[in-house]
């Protein structure tokens, strides 16, 4: 409902809001129009240094000598032994035969009757390689099996020598004590010698018997008699018919940079037959195949990215207004994608391996890499060693991808100061918009003032007229005429 005038009967309010909203419509639409571009422009932006950002980290993986020094290792039998290969491993192949593991010994002593059954004090001293036997002494008149236990197991735990009891439930092989050494290879038989101590204590002396020969019968024995259960051996194997041995099964110096990880000896039969299982190393090729394949993607999606910022869509036919991205004519997509283009266009190094496109990755039509397998095999093949070159380096490709790429992700870059000053611009708009507020507020307020006065004149003039006109008829010879 329109507010009118007092004195005038006009719509005072409306008529001031119409010459408000013609004074701010201008400016208001010059300032929408400049925010929603520039917004568009910050986001567009912002997408863009993303993208950027994503290629640069492909770029950097790819930029790495390491990457072309790896070496793959493969066993032809994982169950029987395992193997990596370093840098340092030059490609070849070899014949492997492992007819031992390297172990630790385990020995079981003396069994007793009952396990809690005092053996007396005294002075044990148990020898599993090293340089000093491990001394356990007794002070405890009632000692048990379960107190030497735990005194073992207290001296021996940063040694490598621990202790448990093995019951049988039949009695027939009694309570006894159970040695295991982590110690492995030649010399580290588990012996143990009391030095003092009572008859029951002797019971626990123990030195190993010499190992049988494969094949021999053990001899036969009190149940209750101690026994070696695992000799301490050194890892026997074969490497193109070399023998070798090592004292762990872990190997790293049979082969230089290879590292071999015996998992079991070889069958019986196997060895009979004297069958050797291959060992290859070789040039890790698929894993630069697949950091190639990387990169073009990283690159694909960049492109992706930058083409949607720059497309242009027309809309409606001729008469319609075209549909642009945020940043169709930037200065700083041109730029950049002038300076990647010429990058990768221009030949690195002396080799045969020059340009992408002797590696089979070739540019397409709109704009994209696109890899050819088969040619990238071949020259993965033919020309390994030159790839490094290529891509590495002060002068290679990756090197002038990553200079080119730089001052544009940068803190306080190309992309982040236009970034700033597109924030300056968004902050100015609001600015803006609250000077203009304040303007319009104040042209309002004048003239409604203005306005309001005139209804208020109007309304004075009108009584003064009605106020004539009834004067004026009242006075003699005035004749009324009849309507």
């Amino acid at each position: 409902m329109a507010i009118t005038g007092i004195g005038s009967g006009m719509d005072i309010q409306g008529m001031v809001n119409a010459l408000v909203n013609a004074e701010a419509a201008p400016k208001s639409a010059q300032l929408n129009r400049l925010e929603k571009a520039t917004t568009a422009k910050f986001s567009g932006l912002g997408q863009f240094r993303s993208a950027i950002s994503d290629f640069q980290s492909v770029v950097k993986d790819l930029n790495s000598a390491s990457l072309f020094e790896k070496r793959t290792a493969t066993s032809g039998k994982t169950d029987v032994f395992s193997v990596k290969a370093d840098s340092k491993a030059v490609a070849g192949n070899y014949s492997v035969q492992v007819f031992t593991l390297a172990q630790s010994s385990k020995v079981a002593l003396q069994g007793f009757d009952d396990p809690a059954a005092s053996l007396g004090a005294g002075e044990l001293s148990i020898s599993f390689g090293g340089d000093e036997p491990l001394t356990i002494d007794l002070a405890d008149e009632a000692s048990s099996l379960t107190d030497i236990r735990d005194a073992i197991n207290k001296a021996g735990k940063d040694q490598g020598l621990s202790a448990t009891i093995v019951n049988d439930p039949n009695g027939e092989s009694g309570a006894r004590l159970v040695l295991s050494s982590t110690k492995a290879g030649d010399g580290n038989d588990i012996s143990v010698s009391v030095a003092t101590g009572g008859a029951e204590l002797q019971k626990l002396a123990f030195t190993p018997p010499p190992q049988p020969a494969p094949g021999a019968e053990p001899p036969a024995a009190d149940p209750k008699a101690a026994k070696v259960i695992t000799y301490a051996q050194d890892a026997r194997f074969a490497i193109d018919g070399i023998n070798m041995s090592s004292a762990t099964n872990t190997i790293t110096e049979a082969i230089d940079g290879v590292t071999l990880t015996l998992q079991s000896a070889q069958s019986k039969e196997d060895l009979e037959k004297a069958n050797t299982i291959s060992l290859t190393v070789g040039e890790d090729r698929a894993g630069v195949k697949s950091s190639l394949k990387k990169f073009v993607d990283g690159y694909n999606k960049l492109m992706s990215t930058v083409g949607s910022l720059t497309k242009v869509t027309a809309v409606g036919g001729d008469g319609g207004t075209p549909l642009t991205g945020a940043l169709v004519g930037d200065a700083s997509v041109r730029s950049f994608m002038s300076s990647i283009r010429g990058d990768l266009g221009n030949p690195a190094g002396t080799s045969e391996v020059k340009i992408l496109a002797d590696l089979g990755i070739s540019t397409q039509r709109d704009g994209t890499l696109k890899i050819d397998d088969a040619r990238l095999d071949k020259a993965l093949d033919e020309n390994f060693s030159q790839l490094s070159g290529f891509f590495t380096g002060e002068t290679g490709l990756m090197a002038r991808l990553e200079n080119t790429v730089k001052p544009y992700t940068q803190t306080g870059g190309i992309l982040e100061s236009r970034t700033k000053g597109l924030q300056n611009t968004l902050s100015s708009v609001d600015d803006q918009r609250e000077s203009l507020t304040r303007r319009i507020g104040k042209l309002e307020a004048r003239l409604l003032s203005q306005f309001n006065k005139m209804d208020s004149l109007l309304g004075q003039m009108n009584q003064t007229s009605s106020f004539l006109v009834g004067a004026l008829s009242n006075l003699p010879g005035v004749v009324k005429k009849d309507n």
